[in-house]
């Protein structure tokens, strides 16, 4: 199974808990990168590209990408100009690639909709770019989204609650903590509407003996019940 389908049935808390666990950097996008409209989920291989002002880059970028890939697009955060509109989500689309994340604005939000590819940015801008500026020999080979760099060693997976950002290579051993702090956390849930707080779960009381007693953190104290609590 490739990186990107191990995780296909989770969600970025559960990968972004997964990662602090086994303390892989948690690669977050900033917060203010949101889905385009509600219900979005995305997960694939990135295939990064910085835009320049013209969608010939995209274009480029597509032809080395392969079907399920990310069109990962950095626009330098740019609030001035949409740089991905419907031309260039319907061509991402019909090369099969998964969805596409943009560290800047998009348009044609309407239109976007009916395409129904999921679309990630800062927001939408009804204006395209009134620059051309050199593209450079790397243009394809790595992204910046926020404070983050980004290459095809990556998977992207993204939802509701936003993008996170993690190495191919750790795809595999992610996935299998995320699933087990995921599954601990439903057992919690269900035990909680059975009646049994979340307090009694954790054994809070034991745990602020042992905090005047030891000193140990919250964190420990649940690693030790194997809970999933603040992890």
């Amino acid at each position: 199974m490739d990186a990107a389908a191990v995780l296909d049935d989770l969600t970025t808390a559960h990968v972004a808990d997964a990662c602090l666990r086994l303390g892989v950097t948690v690669r977050c996008a900033p917060a203010t990168l949101r889905p385009a409209w509600d219900g979005i989920r995305l997960v694939g291989r990135a295939r990064p590209v910085r835009h320049v002002g013209s969608v010939d880059v995209f274009l480029e970028a597509l032809g080395q990408a392969e079907p399920g890939d990310v069109l990962v697009v950095d626009n330098e955060g740019r609030t001035d100009e949409a740089c991905v509109g419907d031309l260039v989500a319907l061509e991402v689309a019909r090369a099969g690639l998964a969805g596409i994340v943009i560290w800047g604005l998009h348009r044609d939000t309407a239109q976007l909709r009916e395409i129904a590819l999921p679309v990630l940015s800062l927001g939408a801008y009804p204006n395209g770019p009134e620059r051309l500026d050199p593209q450079a020999a790397d243009a394809l080979a790595w992204a910046w989204c926020g404070p983050h760099i980004v290459t095809a060693d990556d998977v992207v997976l993204a939802d509701d609650d936003g993008v996170v950002f993690v190495p191919a290579a750790r795809a595999t051993e992610l996935a299998a903590v995320a699933a087990r702090i995921r599954d601990t956390e439903r057992s919690q849930a269900e035990r909680m509407l059975s009646g049994t707080t979340l307090r009694e779960q954790t054994r809070f009381d034991d745990y602020l003996v042992a905090r005047e007693r030891d000193g140990i953190t919250f964190r420990q104290h649940l690693r030790s019940l194997d809970a999933a609590i603040e992890e």
